[in-house]
């Protein structure tokens, strides 16, 4: 019986939040750091570096640089902190997505509003333009891949601040722009938004934007009632 009581309490606890590729570098870059300050040498540094590159959650990053003070100027990171997720997060992570395509030949496509983003987005414009407002957006996984293919065409996506945003697009005669805010730091729990594929003669541009409404709040968990765009 405690047998089975403990297995049905290990059952119930939440899985470990997973640290992405941008967290490690996060931790990599502030140990590099603490060997130029003489925090650390070099054998404490090539095994936290190791581990570094090796973990997979929060929980296995956050006692690498626990007894080193945050970089100066910046403020803590959410893998030193470990800080809860925002109360709206949850809410819209998990479902199933309502599309998988969009394609604008000579035309164009929008998605607005209430939408559910799938964990495998394929956009393409060809002599056309589309445009993906993920402000509004639920979104089926943690992770989704959004993939564009703009010839001759222009795709635009928005998403709210505190989404992460990893963009790894190819351009040929054409771009990739992922516009600077200076305020969108990633907040634990939030979804990540990978943007890749291929530009040519055109382009693909994300953008940050607070949804409507919300232009006084940062992220989303002000709990303003949301609006169809």
């Amino acid at each position: 019986m405690e047998k089975a009581s403990l297995e049905k309490a290990a059952a119930a606890e939440p899985p470990a939040l997973r640290a992405s590729d941008a967290d490690r570098e996060r931790v990599v870059d502030r140990l590099r750091d603490a060997v130029a300050e003489g925090r650390l040498d070099m054998e404490e540094f090539e095994e936290r570096l190791e581990a570094a590159y090796k973990s997979r959650t929060y929980a296995e990053l956050e006692p690498l640089t626990r007894d080193l003070p945050a970089a100066a100027g910046s403020s803590p990171s959410p893998v030193a902190s470990s800080p809860a997720p925002s109360s709206a997060w949850p809410d819209r992570i998990g479902g199933t997505g309502t599309s998988a395509t969009a394609v604008a030949v000579m035309s164009g496509f929008q998605r607005k509003g209430r939408w559910t983003v799938p964990a495998r987005f394929n956009a393409v414009a060809i002599w056309g333009g589309g445009e993906l407002d993920l402000r509004e957006a639920d979104f089926a996984e943690r992770e989704v891949v959004i993939t564009c293919v703009a010839v001759m065409g222009g795709i635009e996506i928005t998403v709210p601040p505190g989404v992460e945003v990893d963009v790894r697009g190819i351009g040929i005669m054409g771009a990739f722009d992922q516009g600077k805010s200076q305020d969108n730091r990633p907040e634990p729990g939030a979804p990540r938004v990978v943007v890749n594929g291929l530009a040519f003669w055109g382009g693909v541009a994300v953008k940050v934007k607070q949804p409507k409404g919300q232009k006084g709040q940062n992220g989303l968990g002000g709990g303003a009632p949301r609006k169809e765009l």
